[in-house]
């Protein structure tokens, strides 16, 4: 393993124990967890050899943090646009009619590894989708490139500190422009913020229209519902439509184009955005 942090102890330590010395000396070791979990998978070396918690600190030893080697998984052959990545985490594009993740080889977590630089931090892992999009669905997808930054964009998601917005292409004249739906779902509270940006008269589906959605809660294809809810199903959905408005082809009109939210280790605001995808801009013109 490559050395990828070195200390020098220039001044005396009183009795001081690795365990304690240790914690907050390198920036991927603030816990005494992390700083366990370093050592005993032996990438904390003290003066050349693998360090121990019983080590009492000297003067004028020299402490090395060493590479993580991460263990080689299956790979699935598929080439990812990558819109964002630093060494903590990374923003892909999603293409539609693929699972994020799951039983099955073909999925976007098995096609990561071969799209994305390794990261060089202590805890790094593979990297890892830290959120869903359905199947069909399109667009931006945050990844976690280390266990701390993946445990923390999964609690910002489940806490509402990452701001998405998606588009769609709805069917059916909207009653109202804009709007919240809070229809509960599953027994849940669920909102959805929508704003009608276009519209097209449609002979088959009486009306086009180019939505911006914002849902403020996550719930189980929570777009989909509330919008067929509202009497404007998604385009392309298979699973949520009204009769005599169902569109077979290209498959489900929903893409997530932003995501914004603060960098959960270096705190910087990170805004992400996507364009349309073809087959909705081929149905506005122009967006």
């Amino acid at each position: 393993m490559n050395i990828v942090a070195r200390h020098i102890v220039e001044e005396e330590v009183n009795r001081k124990r690795f365990q304690e010395f240790g914690v907050g000396l390198f920036p991927q070791l603030t816990t005494k967890s992390a700083l366990k979990k370093a050592i005993k998978r032996n990438q904390i070396l003290i003066n050349h050899r693998p360090a121990t918690t019983a080590h009492y600190v000297e003067k004028g030893d020299v402490i090395e943090l060493l590479e993580i080697e991460k263990p080689k998984g299956k790979t699935y052959i598929l080439d990812l646009k990558v819109l964002y990545e630093d060494d903590y985490l990374a923003v892909i594009l999603k293409p539609a009619g693929i699972s994020v993740s799951g039983n099955k080889f073909a999925t976007i977590a098995n096609a990561l590894e071969q799209n994305l630089k390794s990261s060089t931090q202590i805890d790094a892992t593979a990297p890892h989708p830290v959120h869903r999009l359905d199947y069909p669905t399109s667009g931006l997808l945050a990844i976690g490139k280390t266990r701390q930054t993946r445990q923390l964009l999964h609690e910002m998601f489940e806490h509402k500190e990452v701001m998405k917005i998606y588009h769609a292409v709805c069917v059916r004249r909207f009653m109202m422009k804009e709007g919240v739906i809070t229809e509960p779902l599953d027994e849940k509270e669920a909102v959805t913020r929508y704003k009608v940006i276009q519209s097209e008269i449609s002979e088959k589906f009486e009306a086009l229209n180019l939505v911006e959605l914002s849902p403020e809660t996550g719930r189980t294809h929570q777009l989909r519902r509330h919008l067929l809810h509202l009497g404007n199903p998604i385009m392309g959905d298979q699973k949520y439509y009204i009769e005599g408005f169902k569109h077979q082809g290209y498959g489900l009109y929903l893409h997530a184009t932003q995501l914004r939210f603060y960098h959960p280790i270096t705190t910087q605001q990170i805004i992400v955005k996507s364009e349309l995808p073809k087959k909705f801009k081929r149905l506005f013109n122009p967006i």
